[in-house]
């Protein structure tokens, strides 16, 4: 991981598996989400995989077998829904680039992010039902909260593969762009949302998480206070006169 900038980016490297996602790099995602959440610096993380073959190909299967029972399977567990919960619960905001391969637990991690952009040339897949490995209720769930009940119905029954516009239309991603100027507008895409009020993105940021909990779980005075703290903040007063003058307003985070 590092930082470009106000963005901080995290990128999958597995070159040899497509970049699955194995044990040690689950138990590390976390580390590195909370390193940027707490960051003054850094406004927005992008999650991103090395190399031009793969966003993600998933979690890495070959050490399955090692880890289906007891303890073992456990911990497992526990460090993919960690990782996921890291990226989902990301104060600041989160945008997945995602170029050629993105399936299973790619997908899954894709999905945690605020904003998925990909390539022309993606795949996706979700591969459960071809593995017959069960996957969780609340990866699901996040699937029915993006995509809806019959798309996520379809990902999870057919396993298919599919591509870009499919993606597209599902409301899974919301651009889809050439290879040969994908990273130049994923990159300027990300460093625009990096010059934006740090404190109005983590407001705004806050509201949707609270937004996508159960209504009864919702910590609506935080939500409120972090949007109160805008207007209290001399990025406020920046912004209007940076309006005013017709020049690019310069953010503090305060």
């Amino acid at each position: 991981h590092d930082k470009q900038g106000h963005v901080g980016v995290v990128t999958f490297d597995n070159p040899t598996k497509f970049n699955a996602v194995n044990y040690d790099m689950w138990c590390a995602l976390p580390r590195v989400m909370a390193e940027f959440a707490a960051d003054p610096d850094i406004r927005v993380v992008m999650l991103t995989g090395a190399g031009l073959k793969a966003f993600v190909s998933g979690a890495d299967i070959s050490q399955f077998k090692d880890r289906r029972e007891g303890d073992a399977a456990e911990a497992y567990n526990q460090a993919t829904a960690a990782g996921y919960a890291a990226v989902l619960n990301c104060p600041k905001p989160t945008v997945a680039k995602i170029r050629g391969i993105c399936m299973g637990g790619g997908l899954g991690l894709a999905l945690n992010c605020d904003i998925r952009i990909c390539s022309d040339d993606v795949r996706f897949r979700m591969p459960a039902a071809r593995l017959g490995l069960g996957y969780a209720f609340e990866g699901i769930q996040r699937f029915v909260d993006v995509l809806g009940m019959a798309n996520t119905a379809d990902l999870f029954f057919s396993a298919r593969i599919f591509g870009g516009a499919d993606a597209l239309q599902m409301g899974l991603v919301k651009q889809v762009i050439a290879v040969q100027n994908f990273d130049a507008e994923v990159d300027a895409y990300v460093q625009m949302i990096g010059e934006n009020a740090p404190l109005t993105l983590a407001a705004a940021k806050r509201c949707l998480l609270e937004i996508s909990k159960n209504p009864d779980q919702r910590d609506l005075a935080l939500a409120r206070s972090l949007v109160q703290a805008c207007f209290a903040s001399s990025d406020y007063q920046e912004g209007r006169e940076a309006f005013a003058q017709k020049r690019t307003p310069q953010f503090q985070g305060r």
